[in-house]
């Protein structure tokens, strides 16, 4: 069986001598959405960090694409195609939308116009607010400015933190929409997600962890029909 697209495998490693991750395994496909859920304190966060090289680990790999990626730093596996929105302090507040998402581009040599576009339909508020201090926006425009400029970067892969984290339930449906729409043109979504049970619903597939371990490992509509899950992590 070929291997996932992106895959850290049986992950061990923390920050100091504490191990919050124990042999965790992830993965994504071309064009797919995989979701992180779990109770707080899962290492949720932390699992997508050692996938995106801001830990080191003490066991286990991460391969993209075939190629073994474990020893890069999060700048090289920009270079490889890799982005990464973090939760907070994810967009310059003083520069306005334009500029943030022009800093996406920051490694690209080529023309960004094409791409900027892109990011304009995906997010017509943006084209709208284009000239104004991203940190005049609402919540839900900042995160839309933060995803925005990741597209920049033209990823492979794309791996948003907890991105609809503060956003109210429209601004979060509608950021549902957008990452539907990115994961469409073929691009990898690998997500941590509080709200866990709206997450499923997108997902193509859904890790359940618990202290830093994979619990549940299926798909998106699998893990929201088992009742075990629903008792557990999606409130009955």
């Amino acid at each position: 069986m070929a291997e996932p697209f992106l895959i850290g495998e049986a992950m061990t490693g923390g920050y100091g001598a504490v191990d919050i991750l124990h042999a965790c395994t992830i993965a994504v496909e071309p064009g797919e959405i995989a979701v992180i859920v779990g109770p707080n304190g899962a290492g949720k966060s932390t699992a997508m960090k050692a996938v995106f090289g801001m830990l080191t680990l003490r066991g286990g790999h991460v391969r993209l694409d075939g190629e073994d990626i474990t020893a890069l730093s999060p700048q090289a596996r920009v270079a490889k195609g890799m982005a990464f929105v973090p939760q907070t302090q994810n967009i310059f507040t003083s520069m306005t939308v334009e500029e943030n998402l022009e800093m996406g581009a920051f490694l690209r040599r080529d023309d960004i116009k094409t791409t900027l576009d892109q990011v304009y339909h995906l997010f017509p508020i943006l084209k709208t607010k284009r000239r104004q201090a991203a940190g005049e926006l609402s919540g839900g425009q900042r995160q839309q400015v933060a995803v925005g400029r990741a597209l920049m970067t033209q990823p492979k892969v794309l791996m948003l933190d907890e991105p609809t984290a503060g956003v109210s339930p429209i601004v979060m449906d509608e950021l549902f929409d957008r990452i539907i729409e990115v994961a469409r043109t073929g691009i990898s979504i690998l997500m941590v997600e509080q709200n866990a049970r709206q997450a499923l619903e997108i997902a193509d597939k859904g890790y359940v962890l618990v202290q830093g371990a994979n619990r549940f490992t299926d798909t998106g509509k699998a893990l929201m029909a088992d009742p075990e899950v629903r008792r557990s992590f999606l409130g009955g």
